[in-house]
């Protein structure tokens, strides 16, 4: 290699060396870990940074490798390129030499001329002896085992030979038409191919570390670009059925499309508005139209029972059966219309101070004149006071109560008990019954959603009673859970804010 190619191949390996040294920025380095944390596999923002990745990846890959390509083909280029000339000149400077001294000497004087630096040439006669060879063959032992090396091939090429690369190359020596025997050049290159593979080596760590720094910003960049995105997922995820007429998504600074796709989400949402607001509408009023009738079918049926003393034992049983089916149907409608208001927000709640333990007796009174069961009270000495509306926790505590006495069995009890969680009282409503699986418990205060079909027809259950129990709980500012076990029973409890 003459010297501009080497001076050229060092300035770039100290670029490389100095680009390869380079650390990254230690206060992004909280943020990267963050982020890779975060980084669903699934999400889009993964598989834009790895595809995006990916390309880049393939991209540098190949211009690394078409760089490395080009530099070892200017390197091989270059020695080939040399040795081609020596190999054409010194035929000819042996037959200048020739006619002012005997061959062996012309031969001896034109290898001395053209050897150079790393460079060795040595020429054989036709008999396969010797004839003239570099001086650095005949001072270095370590060189001779070039001299055996056998099937050179007619034009240069770059062979490893011993832990070294060489260029070897061996063509017959014409001179003067005549063959004089066979020049063979061996070229090292040792030097420079170490130099080139510290080089690619470098060359390489940079592509890496390029690759890296290019994924980890354009994770970066698309996760900005998808801010919008997931701001519209977090004001999505809090609406409810009361906020469809309210809810609106504002995306400031957000791409043309996304504001597009706001504005149709906003659309739509309007559209679900007046869907919801019809469809409770028409609950309300087919509940407030049929009641009134119910409820006069429902009394003349009852008259008819008083004063039909006449009537046989089929005809009782048909009315008793009726009249039934038509307060069965009278409580449906009346709780469709407490939810039509809660939805609506006609439901009001006068929130005063009161204490359980009165009210809780009272309801324990009431419910075992119904039910003809034992109802338990456990209270503590103490007074309990609550902020509560006490006609709305009247309705909520006999309908946990009618539910855990529909549910259990005759023989067993009804407990209630009070006490105090922290800044709230508690009423538990407690039974012994078959108890509820856990896969519904999750479920049970849905609207219409029952455990068990057949087992609510028998008992007269429709589905909105738990539904009613927690609306009204939440709307004086509690909260309702249960905790049930087969075969055990379940407890369902009511914490109320203390007054």
């Amino acid at each position: 290699m003459n010297k501009l190619h080497k001076k050229r191949y060092l300035k770039l390996e100290s670029y490389l060396n100095r680009t390869t040294n380079l650390k990254f920025p230690s206060h992004l380095l909280p943020k990267v870990g963050q982020f890779c944390r975060n980084l669903n596999p699934r999400s889009l923002r993964a598989r834009l940074t790895v595809g995006i990745a990916v390309v880049a990846a393939v991209g540098m890959g190949s211009l690394a490798m078409w760089i490395s390509w080009k530099m070892q083909d200017i390197l091989v280029v270059t020695h080939k390129q040399s040795i081609k000339y020596i190999g054409e000149r010194l035929p000819q400077e042996v037959e200048i030499y020739s006619d002012m001294m005997s061959m062996e000497k012309g031969m001896q004087k034109a290898v001395n001329n053209l050897t150079i630096n790393n460079t060795l040439l040595w020429i054989r006669d036709t008999d396969g002896a010797v004839a003239a060879q570099s001086a650095q063959l005949k001072a270095s032992r370590k060189l001779n085992y070039l001299k055996t090396l056998s099937d050179m091939p007619l034009t240069p090429k770059v062979s490893e030979v011993k832990g070294g690369y060489w260029i070897l190359c061996g063509s017959p020596l014409m001179v003067s038409g005549e063959k004089m025997g066979t020049l063979y050049i061996a070229q090292d290159i040792t030097e420079d191919q170490v130099m080139f593979m510290s080089m690619i080596r470098s060359l390489g760590i940079a592509s890496l570390l390029t690759i890296g720094g290019l994924t980890v910003a354009i994770a970066f960049y698309i996760q900005r670009s998808l801010q919008p995105l997931q701001r519209m997922g977090q004001l999505t995820q809090n609406i409810s059925a009361d906020d469809l007429g309210e809810a609106h998504i504002h995306l400031d600074n957000a791409p043309s499309e996304l504001k597009e796709l706001a504005q149709t989400f906003d659309e739509m949402l309007v559209r679900l508005h007046q869907s919801w607001e019809q469809q409770r509408q028409f609950v309300s009023n087919v509940s407030h139209e049929l009641r009134t009738p119910l409820t006069v079918v429902s009394g003349y049926l009852q008259s008819t029972l008083r004063r039909g003393n006449n009537l046989t034992q089929p005809q009782r049983e048909a009315l008793e059966i009726a009249g039934s089916e038509a307060d069965r149907t009278i409580q449906l409608l009346q709780d469709l219309l407490d939810l039509a208001r809660v939805d609506s927000g006609h439901l009001h709640f006068n929130l005063e101070p009161l204490v359980l333990n009165d009210l809780v007796q009272e309801i324990a009174e009431m419910a075992r004149q119904y039910s003809n069961r034992v109802i338990q009270v456990e209270s503590p000495n103490s007074d309990i006071e609550v902020k509560a509306d006490t006609n709305r926790l009247k309705q909520v505590l006999l309908n946990l109560i009618d539910n855990a006495v529909k549910y259990s069995d005759s023989g067993q009890p009804v407990t209630l008990k009070l006490d105090y969680v922290g800044e709230w009282g508690r009423i538990q409503v407690c039974d012994r019954g078959n108890g509820i699986p856990l896969q519904h418990q999750a479920r049970i205060f849905e609207r219409f959603y029952r455990v068990d079909d057949a087992r609510a027809r028998s008992t007269g259950g429709c589905g909105l009673g738990l539904s009613i129990v927690q609306t009204l709980v939440e709307g004086m500012g509690g909260r309702v859970t249960v905790r049930s076990q087969l075969g055990k029973g379940s407890v369902f409890s009511v914490t109320l804010p203390i007054n």
